[in-house]
């Protein structure tokens, strides 16, 4: 008798996946979305800003207004859900230790944004990396979480070594447009001068102003990184 798909699906049967959405054991079982919760999570559509994906109101815009008054250090981003449609999911994501919500993302930007993946053709993807305290204290970083799913699905290495936070910055949500600029400043180091890559996708839960990546953009092409894009899980409207 073989034993192996029963061992195999006894994690699933005594801590049962929860839902990206409701946050309830996943029915049907065995997927990883509830089937009534499928389309709760509204997916970022045309028209969008050609720089940092940002849904717009008017389809003869190409950029949204923060990006026509700014200058970006990337080349272009792109996210996948509406915020703050998916805010609640993505708080139990980061805060909550729903690790397993990151199967369902990475499937989604495989499958909506993976057009973007092959046409950018990065050597890396890089995860916007945490403190080391702030590791510690939530047992994980969700975007490493997240870029590894991704990574199993794409077969796109994750690097994790190339560039860390060494600075302990104050959470973003508490601050202003120009404060999260000023807050970023000398936040992120290169620890590894030895891996040479041209091009990169910096994985991230969520995109606002930008400053997270572009502090980390100044940083990678410093490094020698030619094109830095981005994906995040979700974004705001544009103006």
């Amino acid at each position: 008798m073989n034993l192996k798909p029963f061992f195999r699906t006894l994690p699933d049967l005594l801590y049962p996946r929860r839902c990206p959405v409701c946050d309830r054991a996943v029915k049907p079982f065995g997927g990883l979305i509830c089937q009534a919760c499928e389309n709760k999570l509204v997916y970022v559509e045309e028209p969008y800003c050609m720089k940092c994906g940002k849904g717009l109101r008017e389809e003869e815009r190409e950029y949204c207004g923060d990006c026509m008054r700014r200058q970006h250090l990337f080349d272009r981003g792109r996210a996948l859900f509406e915020y703050p449609g998916a805010a609640e999911s993505i708080y139990r994501f980061k805060y909550r230790g729903r690790q397993e919500y990151a199967a369902y993302y990475a499937r989604c930007m495989a499958g909506k944004l993976g057009g973007c993946l092959i046409s950018w053709r990065p050597e890396a993807l890089i995860p916007v990396p945490v403190h080391a305290s702030r590791r510690r204290a939530r047992g994980y970083n969700q975007a490493e979480t997240l870029a590894r799913e991704l990574s199993r699905l794409t077969g796109i290495p994750v690097k994790t070594d190339f560039i860390k936070r060494v600075r302990k910055t104050t959470p973003m949500k508490e601050l202003s447009a120009s404060e999260r600029q000023n807050n970023l400043k000398k936040a992120f180091k290169i620890c590894r001068n030895d891996v040479k890559l041209s091009t990169i996708v910096i994985i991230d839960d969520i995109y606002t102003t930008g400053s997270t990546i572009d502090a980390m953009s100044y940083e990678l092409r410093r490094a020698g990184v030619k094109h830095i894009y981005f994906m995040t899980l979700s974004i705001g409207k544009g103006l």
